[in-house]
């Protein structure tokens, strides 16, 4: 049993024999979990070349920094369980799209939808899902874009489909989910502190939110300016 299992008294006998089997499975998943990875590398390498090219043809570059993550198995678990969904691998890959994660941080909002268009313009990506936590925030404050996407690996014999979830954010909004996510997995805080700090948290996402439009009001009259020039 895992240190994870008997730290939640909220699951079941059952619910933890499943998570243990389902930890068994996994140990003999590497082959689908590399094609996961393929898949993030592969769209991690797309913005990449991306920050090439603005490098190349801008005077500033729209793209920040590009993070990528990979979900553990345990992380894979508890969303399986929360959703109540079966733990299996085939249950993973039909209800998860976000096992593969690639982050792209950006200097502001604008940018944000640039890069997004740049990258599904390209003929071998398919938008299952936009889901824009920018224009509607989530209840807490988290702002960022989230797009699921669908794109080809290349392995030896085959070519697979594979999901890959893309954040974009602005580098606020990063500082902001990073905080915000701390937090969340701090479980020791007091319950009464907690809330403070989700209240807290809650205005700062409506000031990260107000300073990143008058960046870019800042940032439009610089160009503007240098353009009457």
């Amino acid at each position: 049993m895992t240190e994870h299992q008997t730290e939640n008294p909220r699951l079941s006998a059952e619910q933890i024999k499943a998570i243990d089997g389902f930890y068994n499975a996994m140990k003999g998943a590497k082959r689908i979990m590399t094609y996961y990875n393929c898949a993030m590398l592969e769209a991690e390498t797309k913005f990449k070349v991306l920050h090439y090219q603005f490098s190349l043809e801008q005077d500033r570059n729209p793209i920040e920094s590009i993070k990528t993550r990979l979900k553990s198995v345990e992380s894979i678990s508890e969303k399986l369980t929360r959703r109540g969904l079966p733990l299996s691998l085939e249950s993973m890959e039909v209800n998860l799209s976000d096992v593969a994660g690639v982050r792209v941080i950006c200097p502001f909002v604008d940018d944000i939808y640039t890069v997004a268009e740049c990258f599904l313009a390209q003929d071998d990506i398919t938008l299952i899902k936009a889901t824009d936590y920018i224009k509607q925030p989530k209840p807490n404050g988290y702002r960022s874009l989230h797009l699921i996407v669908e794109l080809p690996i290349f392995l030896q014999h085959e070519k697979r489909m594979m999901r890959v979830e893309v954040q974009l954010r602005t580098i606020a909004m990063d500082f902001w989910a990073t905080l915000e996510h701390k937090m969340h997995y701090k479980k020791e805080i007091p319950e009464e502190i907690a809330q403070e700090l989700r209240d807290e948290l809650r205005t700062c996402a409506e000031d990260i939110s107000a300073l990143d439009v008058r960046m870019e009001k800042i940032r439009q009259k610089i160009e503007n300016a240098k353009n009457t020039q």
